[in-house]
Order: C-alpha cells, then structure tokens, then sequence
C-alpha cells in the first residue's frame, strides 16, 4: 500500500492540466454566483442534454457527419482511398468469378446436350471415320478461353480506373490543404506586416498577452511538496484564482488552482510576497491577513499574536459615516464623476454596503458568493494591498490531479527580476550597498564572497561609511 501510495504521489508531482474554460476577455465580470450555484446549473444542463438526446424527434432527424469537417494528414488519406479501392476490388472480383462460375454451368450444360445429340446420332447413322466433332470442340475452348481473357482485361481496366479516380481526389483534396495553408501563412504576413507599420500594442495589452501564452503552455502542475495522498470527494468544483503584484497592479505574479471544498488559508498560505521576505529578516513578520471579498473581511486570527486589520475599519465607519460614503462614492463612481456631480449638483443617493467579518480559516470557497473576473483585495503586513481575481470556476476533470492534498496546485508564478554582483557579473548579488565611496555604483551590488574581499580584512570592516542591506530581488 505504502510503495502504491508513493507512485501516486510521484505521478501527480508532474500532472497535465486539461485544456478549456471560458475565452480570457479584458473586464469580464460575470454577476454574483456561488460553487453551489454553478454545481446546480451543470446538473441541470445536464440533464436538459440528455432529454435532448433521449427525445423521439432526434431519434427520427437524420444523423449529422462531421467528417468533412475534419483536417485529415497525407497518411490518413491514402489510407482511406487504399480501403476503399480494395473493397471495390473484392466486389468486382467477387462478381467475376460469379459470372465465370455461371458461365462454366452453362457451357458444361451445353456441352451435355450436344454430347446426347452426338451419341443420338451416332446410334442412328454409323460413323464414317470423319474428324468433325474433335474440331468443334477445339474451336469451342478457345471461344471460352478469349471470352475469359476479355473479362480479365476488363477486370483490369476497372480496377485501374478506380485506381485513378481515389488518387484524382486523394490530389483534389491536398490541393485544397495546401491552399488553406498558404492563406494562414498570407494572413500571418499580413498580421505582421502591420504590426510593423506602427501598430504596435500597448504595454498592458503585451503583458497580458505574455501571461495568456505561459498559462497556455503551462500544461504541468507541480506538487513536489505533497506527501500524502487524499482522495477528491465528488462532485468537486476547480476555481482560478489569480494573484497581482501590490505596487504594479496589472502585473499578474501567480495563479492556482484551487478547490471549492478548501478554505481560504490554504491559498494565503501558498501566496508568495517578497514584503514577507522582508519582514521576516527584520524580525517583524506578522501573520495578520484579510482577503475582503464583495461585501465579507475574511480574517486570519489562526496565530494567537494575530491582530483583526477589519475591525478599525468598522471603527471608522460607525464613527465618521460621512466621510465613509464620500469614500465610498469615490470608489463606486470614480473621482471624475465626482466632480461633475459637485457641479452640475445631481447627486443620486446611494447607500454603504453592510460590511461583515468572518474567520478566514473557517471559510471555504463555496459558502460565499462572489463574481468572476471581479478584483478582490488581499491584505497582509500591515498595509501591503494585492488584487486577487477568481478568473475561471468548473468542474473537475478526469486529467486533473486527483489528489486532495496537491491543491493549490501553482500553474503560474512570475519570474523574479535578480541583480548579479557587480564585481563577478556571475553570481547572484546579496547584499546592496549606498553611498559607498569605493564601488562604481550607487546604489552597488554585491555577492557574499566580493562584499567580504571589498570591505573586510580578517573579519573586521575596512571602512564603514556608507550602509549595508540585505538583497533579495525585484
């Protein structure tokens, strides 16, 4: 059991993710929903198809052939045509010999009737020695014999004109492969050409192209770190959550793939920040968290020294709630708009949702409602902000990892831009220097071995004007 548990685990650390889900379209929302809700819906589509397919209507309507609608290869198409000219020859050969054994009764039926009238006349009128009967029936076997050659030689022609009509249309239809080829390759030039022109895309529409192409690609999940094997209790739900940078907001940094039965720290726990890092070489990290998500602060209270980042919120917005809806009508309405309304004075009354607050570590991603393609704020370290996305949500695959404790399965992570020493040029750098006055460089950058040969002398510092800090990366 325990050596079948370990295969399991070792094939699911390198799982093929299944191709799909809905077209990426720039600010599609869909309205509020829930995993329960899109659950219901798939079985109900479900069942509205096989109704479909059990109705008496389809079973009368004619059966629909999408074979023309498939691109064969070379190899496929011969195949065909030399299955179906060797069918036909077994046809043609099967109803020539038909027509030969046919033609055998009859001559052997005729032969018998002469061979009575021979002997009838031979028993009436004496033979007088003459040699006639022996050269009919030699005329009579090379008659049958040309007429069987005339068969065979017709046999041959239809079989090679069969031949040539499978590779008339076996040509007939590379042509027209060949055609459509050269027709993408003239709209790709096209595609090209104009870019080259000038149109060339913005920098936000090339940095989503970028992440569509490696999500695209990315058809491996990596779980290496999983040790254990949980089976996925069904029906299970797969949701994309997607993750963005907390200074460069459209600059997305990883996205998971993570179950509707999980809760939402196994996710924060999986997302990585480089002001974690950082807090934690200070000595300061704090494991406070809040994922705010519609109208819900969801709370990481799990560590005992953990703070509750929402409840200064519901502060402010008891004590100041005129200032909280001017805030409020900011970010529904945009600043701009504001400042018409404060002119022209139209001012249509809205009202501040009703906040709530629950345990992050008690909520799952099916007991809340939510919008796909809406923007969800992640906040951590005191006021460290990121954007979370749930981009897809679906039905879990036969071809997806099976494995309860692999999920969040991280199917995109950014790569991380790292300065290299500037002495060596060869290692990575991990240590930055300012203001100091022997490097070429303000700020400077260093790796451990070239900051110990610049700056100490049998482990005491040569000089120390200038500061020293720890380098992680970009």
């Amino acid at each position: 059991m325990e050596a079948n548990r370990t295969n399991t685990v070792e094939e699911e650390a390198n799982c093929s993710i299944p191709k799909g889900g809905p077209i990426y379209i720039s600010n599609l929302i869909s309205p509020l929903t829930s995993v329960p809700e899109f659950q219901n819906s798939v079985l109900r589509q479900l069942q509205e198809l096989k109704a479909e397919l059990d109705s008496p209507q389809l079973a009368e309507s004619e059966d629909i052939c999408v074979d023309d609608l498939k691109i064969l290869k070379e190899e496929e198409l011969v195949e065909m045509a030399l299955k179906e000219a060797f069918k036909e020859d077994e046809h043609v050969e099967n109803a020539s010999e038909g027509l030969e054994n046919g033609s055998n009764s009859g001559y052997h039926t005729r032969s018998r009737k002469e061979h009575a009238v021979e002997n009838a006349s031979t028993s009436i009128e004496p033979s007088n020695g003459c040699p006639g009967t022996d050269l009919d029936g030699a005329a009579t076997d090379r008659k049958n014999g040309s007429k069987k050659q005339k068969r065979r030689r017709m046999n041959d022609r239809h079989v090679e004109d069969t031949y040539i009509k499978k590779v008339d249309e076996l040509a007939k239809i590379k042509q027209k492969q060949d055609e459509d080829k050269a027709t993408a390759k003239l709209h790709a030039l096209n595609a090209i050409s104009k870019i080259s022109e000038g149109s060339i895309p913005s920098s936000d529409k090339i940095e989503r192209m970028k992440s569509l192409r490696f999500t695209s690609s990315s058809g491996k999940a990596k779980s290496a770190d999983v040790k254990e094997h949980i089976p996925v209790l069904y029906p299970e739900t797969i949701l994309c959550v997607e993750v963005y940078h907390n200074i460069r907001k459209w600059s997305k940094v990883q996205e998971f793939l993570v179950l509707g039965r999980q809760t939402l720290t196994e996710i924060k726990d999986k997302i990585c920040c480089l002001t974690d890092q950082v807090m934690q070489k200070a000595g300061r990290y704090d494991p406070s968290g809040y994922f705010l998500i519609e109208d819900i602060f969801f709370n990481d209270l799990r560590d005992p020294c953990a703070v509750d980042y929402s409840e200064p919120i519901f502060d402010w917005l008891r004590n100041s709630p005129d200032d909280a809806m001017k805030k409020w009508e900011s970010i529904i309405t945009g600043e701009l708009q504001q400042k018409q309304r404060s002119v022209l004075g139209s001012v249509t009354p809205s009202r501040l949702p009703h906040f709530k607050a629950a345990d992050m570590h008690k909520t799952r991603f099916c007991d809340f409602r939510f919008q796909l393609g809406a923007r969800y704020l992640y906040c951590h370290q005191g006021d460290c902000k990121h954007t979370i996305v749930i981009r897809d949500m679906r039905s879990i695959h036969p071809d997806d990892v099976q494995n309860r404790a692999a999920y969040p399965i991280m199917i995109f992570q950014l790569k991380p831009r790292v300065q290299k020493c500037s002495v060596c040029k060869i290692t990575r750098a991990s240590k930055v220097t300012l203001d100091d006055k022997w490097a070429r460089e303000n700020p400077c950058y260093f790796c451990d071995y070239c900051y110990s040969l610049l700056h100490s002398k049998d482990e005491s510092p040569l000089y120390g004007e200038f500061s020293v800090f720890d380098y992680l990366h970009e």
